[in-house]
């Protein structure tokens, strides 16, 4: 018996003696690879990390305003001026405000922390939005309701990001990175079905301008909470990190070819929001307008869950171009569809086809991007969708106005044509760099393991 004690003990003596179980768990080869395999598709065992739950449920919150906001502001507009091309033209001003402020947003919480951006962040947009539903219902010049669009837009907290970076954090080297990019690219989704939904119902039952008040009343509300979680956000240390900082993720040609493609699915949901609104009025139900963009939002959410659950073989480049292809046919047919029930089925499927581009998209800034800029990275992605779907917005408002009988539905048609060969000539820009370059000094980050 002693012996065979002995033999136990001496097998691996650094186990029990010097050795952390999950540093130990960490170092193994055998055993990270083992947790690979199950690791990928866990749900489960991603939620059951330590202190998620304090930034997800005040993140889901948060980040509200940028499923809320867009739809928010049509329908007030609309209302009160009576003309699509207002009511797309204000909201447009706010999305390219929020695109190109989003950027900045995010160099400063990787520089200074999330939670110096965030308070006087919130407060400004509460204020902001406030101010233009104000102004929208005193009939104010279409100029004064740009003035007040260019704050709220600038204003919008970048949560997603945030939360992005807090995984960051918490996993690591976790093979659960990828299933952490999925499941927030999941929640991003949810967003777009309950944001829409929240915010028609409000507009059509309650009042014209509820919309507005709601979304700024939670973005004050789940933006001081999120800020409150100090003990999850990246630390913002100099040390190791300077050098890295000051690096912009635009000077990575991946992210530069990635804006393109996500502006490109900017396009979808402006020119869904519009035309989905001009739609249902047209026939006299404007009521279902938040249901059918809920039936696209929840095909972007199903085939979220599921890309998130597959452990995929296939390269993310590979991935995102035939990704892309089938988003850029469904997106085509809309301009045909003149029924309830044929638009919520290409509805569904343009929904199905955005989800797994998004989620590779993201996935795709980790092998690329330098750990301490990526925070920016992803909202450079954020906001290259903002300003897509703004100009969409724009555009789609005008053929409305002018043409009517489901013009703006052309839109997301050209605008995922148009990205879809961008890609499709740039798409060896995605390849992450060899060994030894300069993404490779990241923190806790290995260029060579598959982001899938």
């Amino acid at each position: 018996m002693a012996s065979t004690v002995t033999s136990k003990k001496s097998r691996n003596p650094q186990t029990s003696e010097k050795r952390n179980p999950k540093i130990s768990e960490n170092r193994n080869p055998k055993t990270s690879e083992n947790s690979t395999a199950s690791a990928r598709p866990g749900y489960g065992r991603l939620l059951r990390t330590r202190g998620a739950w304090t930034f997800l449920l005040p993140g889901f919150a948060a980040r509200q305003p940028f499923a809320m906001l867009t739809i928010s502001i049509v329908l007030l507009v609309q209302h009160t001026t009576g003309s699509y091309g207002a009511a797309g033209a204000a909201a447009a001003v706010t999305g390219v405000s929020m695109a190109l402020f989003a950027p900045y947003s995010g160099r400063l919480a990787d520089r200074y922390g999330q939670r110096a951006v965030l308070i006087p962040g919130v407060l400004l947009h509460a204020l902001a939005g406030l101010a233009l539903t104000a102004l929208a219902l005193a009939d104010a010049p279409l100029w004064a309701l740009f003035a007040a669009a260019v704050p709220t837009g600038a204003s919008v907290p970048q949560v997603g990001p945030m939360v992005r970076a807090r995984w960051g954090v918490k996993l690591k080297d976790s093979p659960l990175m990828t299933t952490a990019a999925a499941f927030e690219s999941v929640t991003d989704e949810l967003t777009f079905v309950v944001g829409p939904l929240l915010a028609t119902a409000l507009c059509t039952a309650v009042d014209p301008a509820a919309g507005l008040v709601t979304e700024a009343s939670l973005t004050l509300l789940g933006g001081l909470l999120f800020a409150a979680q100090k003990g999850s956000q990246p630390s913002v240390s100099r040390e190791g990190h300077a050098r890295v900082e000051h690096v912009s993720a635009l000077r990575v040609p991946g992210v530069r070819v990635l804006i393109v493609t996500f502006l490109g699915i900017g396009s979808v949901f402006g020119g869904m929001q519009v035309s989905l609104a001009a739609f249902t009025e047209s026939i006299g139900e404007p009521g279902l307008n938040g249901v059918l963009y809920g039936v696209f939002a929840a095909g972007n959410m199903l085939s979220g869950i599921v890309c998130g659950a597959i452990a995929w073989k296939a390269a993310p480049q590979r991935r995102l171009v035939v990704g892309y292809t089938a988003l850029a046919l469904t997106a085509s047919g809309l301009w045909a569809a003149h029924s309830v029930l044929v638009l919520a089925g290409l509805g569904l499927l343009v929904g199905m086809c955005i989800a797994p581009a998004l989620i590779t998209g993201y996935t795709l800034v980790e092998s690329l991007v330098p750990a301490g800029a990526r925070t920016e990275a992803f909202t450079w992605l954020t906001g290259a969708v903002a300003l897509g779907q703004a100009a969409a917005v724009t555009v789609a408002g005008q053929l409305e106005d002018r043409f009517r009988d489901g013009a703006g539905f052309l839109v997301p048609m050209g605008g995922t044509v148009l990205a879809l060969l961008t890609l499709l000539a740039l798409r060896s820009r995605l390849v992450a760099p060899a060994h030894g370059r300069t993404v490779a000094r990241g923190v806790g980050h290995r260029v060579p393991v598959a982001v899938d």
